[in-house]
């Protein structure tokens, strides 16, 4: 049985911060530094709940599934996924959260991150999505 409490727990934590940065806008007490640490907050649980999550789908398509050779890096496993109808979005949709992931941790100028945090609503929906699928649990 895998254990999906990792992944729920990344994914929740980023549900609250996006949730703590939309509201942000709402909140004049807060400094610039302090609308700049949430922020960055959201962008590092975004980081830490995709990687999370394609880990997650290699140890369902492996064990869940039965899929031999289930390869070991994201874009991939992602494919895979869309090709065995587990992906509640396009496999294309998927694959910008991919690239979202691969740019924010190589970026210093703060643009790819911006970019991030216009997809960031989308990622958490398709991920909540690919969680009960996975689990068969619903999200709360």
């Amino acid at each position: 049985m895998i254990d999906y409490s990792n992944f729920q727990k990344s994914l929740k934590h980023l549900e609250l911060q996006f949730a703590n940065y939309k509201q942000a806008e709402y909140r004049p007490e807060l400094t610039a530094l302090d609308r700049e640490g949430i922020t960055e907050s959201v962008i590092q649980r975004f980081e830490t709940c995709y990687d999370t999550l394609w880990k997650q789908l290699k140890r369902y398509l492996t064990e869940e599934s039965g899929l031999p050779d289930v390869p070991n890096s994201p874009k991939p496993i992602l494919k895979l996924a869309g090709q065995n109808d587990l992906l509640g979005s396009s496999v294309e949709q998927w694959l910008k959260y991919a690239d979202a992931r691969t740019s924010t941790a190589h970026d210093y100028s703060g643009v790819k991150a911006a970019d991030t945090l216009l997809i960031v609503g989308d990622f958490i929906a398709d991920a909540i999505r690919l969680y009960e699928m996975m689990t068969g649990d619903v999200w709360t």
